[in-house]
């Protein structure tokens, strides 16, 4: 019996579901284990129906009045009736649930458990979950987890194969223990065992808190330790790459549209230092979404060049590559100085890769630009320089060890949108200088934001459809790609997609983008809305990565309750990229006032670290039924805010033990030393968004 076996050994799994479970990143028994469940589910008694509950996710006990109604609507399939408490009568609206038709027929009486919504004092619920008494009854003990699937996999056969791997295979025993004891008593920790399993099965909140706690972690010991021995191993290096300031980014600069605020010249000032100074760089730009990170990047790769050196930058997704590559590439033109550039991508031609390949290590190309394809096998450089990763939401560790065999210690230099406050930063960036741009240029309009509920939809499309009608262009929001089990009151891409161009004008144009598609079907829908072919995108939060649509003014996003303040923060910062003035829209569906003041720090300010740091204060300790918020580090469970006192404690408690034993040699600490070594690949293999 081994960890890594193949899911299919599991009782119960076939090649059908183990193939709807790779598409998840499931293929072993560990990979299972880990796959921990996005929310969990605590039914409650069935409740009265009132004006209180609307907004809430509750469950009533309602009969039938008159057998439900059934239309096609394009791919929709609609049913609409009436139920009652007996006092009350309540509007049902379902879609694409045939299999309803036989059950809701009049003087059927069932649980129903949705979001209750009163407009103009008529009730209505929107695709609410069906269950007989004795149904119901069963799920009121425990909290049920609920698991982020895909097409054709239920969330009863993710958590029954869960359950067979647990207890009837017993692979839980393999999670051995391996911090020494005085570290589980000063941290206060759970056994490792208790925590995988009770992640997916807690008794209780407490039991839920508890197991979170230890995963969290375990994920965080493991990071900390990491960056601390390339800390070790990267300390004072000497640069085989020292450059000299030449008068081509003064030029570049005269040439700009604009002038660089006084935070990116702080900015490019510590990065030429660098350059020019007898150490290796290892620096990261921590700027604001819009705050302007990226032509200091480019200028930077500029005086590389002009020194007769190479630069190389990567994007975590194509379509950023693709972006930047057409940005810096007309940039040169303008100059008018013969610098060499190239696009390498996962798309990039077998034919192109031949030729970038040949330019690359003939030093022929200057500027490469690309995804991870930047550092396979097969690319080898002339005078690898200098390194600048985008969007650096993996803190300077996967370039460094993907770069170690294709240049002579490479400068680094790291940008990231994700706004730490800087206690946090201390300890996550400790391996890294740090350059922080705050301020954003002048001739940019602060958005102006609004947090409404699900009732003002309905305007929301009509303010849409004006900015369209004025040549403007707007995003959607949701948090699912498709309909999920458990999850029918949470928008998905695909049906909101249908719903909006049913509530539209259908010279409005409407696409939907999401990080399941492939590549070039992704890049092609980013086009067309770049180059204004497209009105409104409807998406996931595959776009909240550095996409630069200037004439983009708009953004709703659906269920914003769902998400940290930080990535709401980072998706609206996908508009105010032009001149004119640009809005967000924040539907909170949650009914709950507490959260609906936490969406309103938005409201109040468009200053990301201002915005982290409110975030912390009043998450706390956060949302034990939603795990996983915000995710700017490959984590599983543990989280950058909710965890902040976590990592501080973790790095202190790791000072300590460096200062007793620099080489960790004691047998005590060896059990950390192994779980990092067998755990670096989750935070060192390359992965796309």
């Amino acid at each position: 019996m081994r960890i890594f076996e193949d899911i299919k050994s599991i009782k119960g799994i076939g090649e059908k579901t183990a193939g709807y479970l790779n598409k998840l990143g499931v293929f072993s028994v560990e990979d299972l284990l880990n796959y921990y469940p996005r929310s969990y589910v605590k039914y409650e008694e069935p409740t009265a129906v009132s004006c209180d509950c609307c907004g809430m996710l509750k469950a009533y006990r309602l009969f039938v009045l008159d057998d439900f109604k059934w239309k096609k609507a394009g791919k929709l399939s609609i049913g609409t009736g009436y139920v009652s408490d007996g006092t009350n009568r309540i509007m049902l609206t379902f879609f694409n649930v045939p299999y309803y038709k036989g059950r809701l027929t009049k003087g059927a009486t069932y649980i129903f458990r949705g979001k209750m919504i009163s407009e103009n004092g008529r009730y209505k619920m929107e695709q609410p979950q069906i269950y007989t008494d004795k149904e119901y009854n069963d799920l009121c003990v425990g909290l049920w987890p609920v698991y982020r699937l895909t097409k054709g996999l239920s969330n009863k056969v993710v958590s029954r194969s869960v359950e067979r791997c647990a207890y009837e295979n017993d692979y839980i025993s393999l999670f051995k223990e391996y911090l020494p004891d005085d570290a589980i008593k000063r941290f206060g920790l759970c056994s490792r065992q208790d925590a995988v399993i009770g992640i997916h099965f807690p008794k209780d909140e407490d039991h839920l808190s508890s197991c979170r706690k230890r995963l969290s972690f375990d994920e965080l010991i493991t990071f900390l330790t990491m960056i601390r021995s390339f800390s070790q191993r990267s300390e004072a290096e000497k640069s085989s790459y020292v450059m000299i300031e030449t008068a081509l980014v003064p030029r570049v600069l005269e040439m700009l549209p604009f002038e660089l605020t006084d935070d990116q010249k702080n900015a490019l000032k510590d990065i030429f230092n660098d350059l020019t100074g007898e150490y290796v760089m290892n620096r990261l730009i921590q700027g604001d979404v819009g705050s302007g990170k990226t032509i200091i990047a480019f200028l930077a790769m500029l005086l590389c060049a002009d020194n007769g050196f190479q630069a190389a930058m990567m994007a975590p997704t194509e379509l950023l590559a693709v972006m930047h590559f057409n940005n810096l590439k007309k940039l040169i033109e303008q100059t008018g100085i013969g610098i060499g550039i190239a696009l390498l991508t996962g798309q990039t031609s077998s034919s192109d890769r031949k030729i970038i390949y040949k330019g690359l290590s003939e030093g022929t190309i200057s500027i490469i630009i690309g995804t991870q394809a930047l550092f396979q096998d097969k690319v080898s450089y002339s005078k690898l320089a200098l390194v600048i990763t985008d969007e650096q939401h993996r803190f300077g560790v996967r370039q460094r060890q993907a770069l170690s065999l294709k240049s002579d210690s490479p400068h680094i230099l790291a940008m990231s949108a994700t706004p730490i406050p800087r206690t946090l930063s201390i300890v996550l960036y400790r391996d890294m200088s740090l350059s922080v741009i705050k301020n954003k240029p002048s001739s940019r309009l602060p958005i102006k934001n609004c947090v409404v509920d699900t009732s003002y939809r309905k305007k929301a499309y009509e303010f849409i459809a004006s900015e369209i009608k004025n040549g403007h262009q707007a995003y959607v929001i949701c948090p699912l790609v498709e309909r999920s089990e458990g999850l029918e009151n949470v928008e998905n891409v695909i049906d909101y997609t249908e719903k909006l161009k049913e509530a539209m004008d259908p010279d409005i144009r409407i696409e939907y983008i999401h990080g399941k598609m492939k590549d070039n079907v992704k890049n092609q829908i980013m086009e067309n809305f770049a180059n204004g072919n497209t009105d409104v995108l409807v998406s996931t939060t595959v776009i909240e990565v550095g996409i630069d649509v200037a004439n983009a003014t708009v953004i709703l996003i659906e269920n914003a309750e769902r998400f940290g303040l930080a990535q709401l923060h980072q998706l609206r910062g996908r508009i105010g990229r032009g001149n004119a003035q640009s809005y967000s829209i924040f539907i909170d569906s949650s009914g709950n006032k507490k959260e609906n003041r936490r969406l309103n720090i938005l409201n109040s300010s468009n200053d990301g670290f201002k915005i982290a740091e409110e975030d912390l204060k009043i998450r706390g300790a956060g949302d034990v039924f939603g795990i996983r918020q915000s995710g700017y580090i490959p984590f599983d469970i543990a989280d950058i805010y909710e965890d902040h006192e976590m990592i501080i404690e973790i790095g202190d408690y790791l000072d300590e033990v460096y200062s007793k034993d620099p080489e960790m040699n004691d047998p005590e600490l060896a059990g950390i030393v192994e779980h990092t070594r067998d755990n670096m690949h989750k935070f060192i293999d390359f992965k796309t968004i």
